[in-house]
């Protein structure tokens, strides 16, 4: 990965007791990744804060599975708010569109048996210290690294050194501590493209056996890549594989052409994703595969009949993964762990952010219908996907930090 130049970071750390002072009037760029301005989040100018890491003491006991616990209420929540971080995508800027419960924010994971600690910023930036992660995925992967910047914004703002003018692919840099931060948009991880006989209906050609020249190309000089993806398998889509041949499809009605499970095509999708990142030519970092987040969190119908996501509390009884997300998620685990041996024997590095089972209990921390002002003419469907920033999805990034410890 390139060195490259820097900026003079400023950030600000609010205590939730002032949150709903500031929920309203926030001006954000609509942009993937704006350049900080003073005027776009209300930031006092000046240098980066000096925040001393205080995490020393904050330790998981070995043999704690993180990945396994339930949510337990935070006074301490939130970390940031959208006065206090400029890089929220305004989708996902639940405070600026009015929600009107802020109970969601209210909430910590706890693992069964330990605790996870919270996310120290400074520590953060000293593991990364003069290295670089690559985040790859759809727009959940996005939506995981925003909120990671935000969290980071406590202690430097990054520059945007990006050499694109595609906001699905962006690089950002922290001066501070030489840490190269990336972004590669990739809705299936693997070649895809959208039918020309069907494209007003978006049935797409997935290449189930090619990985993605998206980002597989410029992700051999990362220290860490963060892989994820399942949600854009329920489309519409026909499977190739074997240099091009038709094995199949999802939902495509074509006669002919045998109907595959979204089980076939995302399990084949990620074992070519991970095994190409192993066996990529000059690859000696480390990869985090994150498993998918939930599909099942849409009530009174599915995502385009009108189905929404209006709870305001995490689950209180142990819901499990069930149903489809099961299915998939399985799929994940299993594709990891085949990776992971065949990557050993190659001396590289695998580990597994099996987030789905925390991510299941909160069907209060997606945007819904709060990605845009209530009076404007626009088409969108309730978001049950995505999730709220500040909100639960700043736990992925809470174990991250944990994982990373643990790996070093």
């Amino acid at each position: 990965m390139q060195k490259l130049r820097l900026v003079n970071p400023t950030a600000l750390s609010l205590p939730a007791a002032v949150i709903v002072l500031l929920i309203v009037g926030t001006r954000l760029r609509g942009s993937f990744f704006g350049t900080y301005s003073p005027g776009d989040a209300a930031i006092p100018s000046g240098s980066r804060h000096q925040v001393v890491s205080n995490s020393t003491s904050a330790v998981v006991p070995e043999g704690c599975d993180i990945f396994r616990g339930e949510w337990v209420p935070d006074d301490g929540a939130p970390y940031y708010t959208n006065r206090s971080c400029a890089f929220i995508q305004e989708h996902q800027n639940c405070m600026k569109y009015g929600r009107p419960d802020l109970g969601f924010l209210g909430w910590r994971w706890r693992p069964d048996g330990c605790e996870l600690p919270r996310f120290d910023a400074a520590r953060f930036l000293q593991v990364v210290s003069n290295r670089s992660m690559a985040f790859v995925g759809d727009s959940l992967a996005r939506n995981h690294m925003q909120s990671l910047v935000c969290l980071l914004s406590k202690v430097e703002y990054p520059k945007d050194i990006s050499t694109t003018e595609n906001q699905e692919f962006r690089t950002l840099y922290y001066e501070s501590h030489g840490f190269t931060l990336s972004i590669y948009r990739s809705r299936f991880l693997v070649k895809a493209n959208l039918s020309d006989n069907d494209a007003d209906h978006g049935l797409w050609n997935l290449y189930l056996d090619e990985p993605d020249d998206a980002w597989l190309p410029f992700v051999s000089g990362a220290d860490y890549i963060v892989i994820s993806g399942a949600s854009w398998f329920t489309h519409p889509s026909l499977f190739y594989e074997a240099g091009g041949r038709l094995v199949g499809c999802k939902s495509c009605n074509l006669p002919g052409v045998p109907e595959l499970t979204l089980r076939y095509s995302m399990r084949a999708a990620f074992r070519t994703a991970l095994r190409a990142i192993t066996t990529l030519k000059g690859f000696t970092g480390t990869v985090i595969a994150r498993t998918l987040t939930p599909t099942s969190h849409f009530e009174g119908g599915e995502w385009d009949k009108g189905g929404d996501c209006r709870r305001t509390r995490p689950y209180a009884a142990r819901v499990g993964v069930a149903g489809q997300d099961l299915e998939l998620h399985e799929a994940q685990v299993e594709e990891f762990a085949a990776a992971k041996e065949e990557a050993a024997a190659r001396g590289a590095r695998m580990m597994l952010m099996d987030a789905t089972a925390a991510m299941v209990l909160r069907p209060d921390g997606h945007p819904s219908r709060y990605g845009h002002w209530a009076h404007e003419n626009v088409t969108l469907y309730n978001d049950c996907v995505h999730w709220c920033l500040p909100g639960p999805v700043d736990v992925w990034n809470e174990m991250l930090l944990h994982m990373l410890l643990a790996g070093a």
